[in-house]
C-alpha cells in the first residue's frame, strides 16, 4: 500500500508501548487496510526535533537484517509522526517474562545477533549510542526469532564526510545514552566511537546473565553526580569480577571493549566467531528457541489445561 497522502487520521492509535529518546511509540491499525504499524510521535514545537533525522537513518539502514522498515513521515500542527514496521516486545519485557533470567543459550543466541547489528550500522558510518534492553526488539510472526535494533535517536556519524576520515576525539558535556549500559568513556562526556556501543553491549550481556549490574540502586542527590557514582563504580569493578561465575568469553569481551582505541574497529567476525564457539563447545543448538519461547509455551499449555477442567466440570454438572 502506498502511504505518501496518510496523515494521522488516517490511523486508530491503540496502546502505547513506550517512550524512545524523542518521542512515544504507539500501536496502530490503518483505517482502510487493517494493516498493523508502530507510530511514533514527535511534538512539533519542541527546540530540536530528532524524528526527520531518525526517518532518513532508518531508510539509509533499511536493506539491513534487523532493521525495522520505516513506510512514511509526515508532520500536521501538533505532531511529526514516523510510520514503521510494527514488532513485537523488547528483551527487557521478555527478561521480566523469564523473571530476570535469560539461560546461557538464550544470552549466547541474543549476543551473535547483536554484535551483527553492531557491525551492521557501523558500516554505514553510524553509531547508534543508545544500547539497551529496551532497543532491541524481537520480531513478529515469521521473523518472531529475528532481533531487531530500533531507537535512533541519539545516532551520530562517526565518520567525517568532509576529510573522509574518523572524527577526532574530543571532550563532551554531558553524558548521551543510558548511564545504566554506557561505557565509561560515554559516562565521562567523552566523544563516542564504535568501542562505546561494543562496552554498551558487554553490559547488556552481563545484566540478561546476572540479573542486575553492581552499579543499580544507587542514589544520588542529582543526576550527574549519579553518573560520576556509576562510572566510578565501573572503573572499579574489573571485568572479571563483573563477568565472576560466567564463561571467560564475557570478561575477555569486556575488557576488550575497553581496550578499544578511539578509531580503531572492532574486530567483530571474531567476536561473533567467540560466542557460536562458546554454544558449540557447550552443546548448545543455535534453534532459535529462546526462554520466552519456552515460558509462553507453558503458559499456553496451562491455560488449555484449564479450560479442558472448566469444559469437563461444565459437563458433570450438566
Amino acid at each position: 500500500m502506498s502511504f505518501q497522502s496518510e496523515s494521522l487520521e488516517d490511523y486508530t492509535l491503540g496502546r502505547k508501548m513506550g517512550s524512545g529518546s524523542f518521542g512515544d511509540i504507539y500501536e496502530a491499525t490503518h483505517r482502510k487496510s487493517g494493516l498493523q504499524v508502530a507510530l511514533k510521535l514527535e511534538r512539533s514545537d519542541i527546540a530540536n526535533p530528532q524524528l526527520l533525522f531518525e526517518y532518513k537513518l532508518y531508510n539509509i539502514l533499511r536493506h539491513g537484517m534487523g532493521i525495522p522498515q520505516v513506510y512514511h513521515y509526515h508532520t500536521n500542527h501538533r505532531f511529526n509522526v514516523m510510520v514503521m514496521e510494527l514488532l513485537g516486545p523488547s528483551l527487557e519485557d521478555l527478561f521480566v517474562l523469564c523473571q530476570r533470567n535469560f539461560s546461557l543459550k538464550t544470552v549466547l543466541m541474543v549476543a551473535e545477533q547483536m554484535i551483527e547489528r553492531l557491525e551492521y550500522v557501523h558500516s554505514h558510518r553510524y553509531l547508534h549510542r543508545d544500547i539497551k534492553p529496551e532497543n532491541l526488539l524481537m520480531g513478529r510472526d515469521d521473523s518472531g526469532h529475528r532481533l531487531y535494533l530500533i531507537d535512533f535517536g541519539l545516532a551520530k556519524r562517526y565518520w567525517d564526510a568532509a576529510t573522509d576520515k574518523h572524527v577526532r576525539p574530543r571532550a563532551g558535556s554531558r553524558l548521551t545514552g543510558t548511564a545504566r549500559y554506557a561505557s565509561i568513556n560515554a559516562l565521562r562526556g567523552g566523544q563516542q566511537s564504535r568501542r562505546d556501543d561494543i562496552e554498551a553491549m558487554g553490559y547488556v550481556l552481563m545484566y540478561f546473565l546476572r540479573g542486575s549490574l553492581p552499579w543499580q540502586g544507587l542514589t544520588a542527590n542529582q543526576k550527574q553526580q549519579k553518573h560520576e557514582m556509576i562510572c566510578e563504580m565501573k572503573l572499579s569493578t574489573q571485568p572479571e569480577v563483573l563477568c565472576e561465575g560466567y564463561p571467560e568469553a564475557f570478561y575477555h569481551f569486556v575488557g576488550y571493549s575497553r581496550a578499544l582505541g578511539f578509531e580503531e574497529e572492532p574486530h567483530y567476525k571474531d567476536i561473533r566467531y567467540t560466542f557460536l564457539a562458546l554454544m558449540y563447545t557447550l552443546k548448545f543448538p543455535n534453534d532459535q528457541i529462546y526462554d520466552w519461547d519456552i515460558v509462553k509455551k507453558h503458559i499456553l499449555e496451562a491455560v488449555g489445561a484449564k479450560d479442558q477442567e472448566e469444559e469437563e466440570a461444565a459437563v458433570e454438572i450438566d
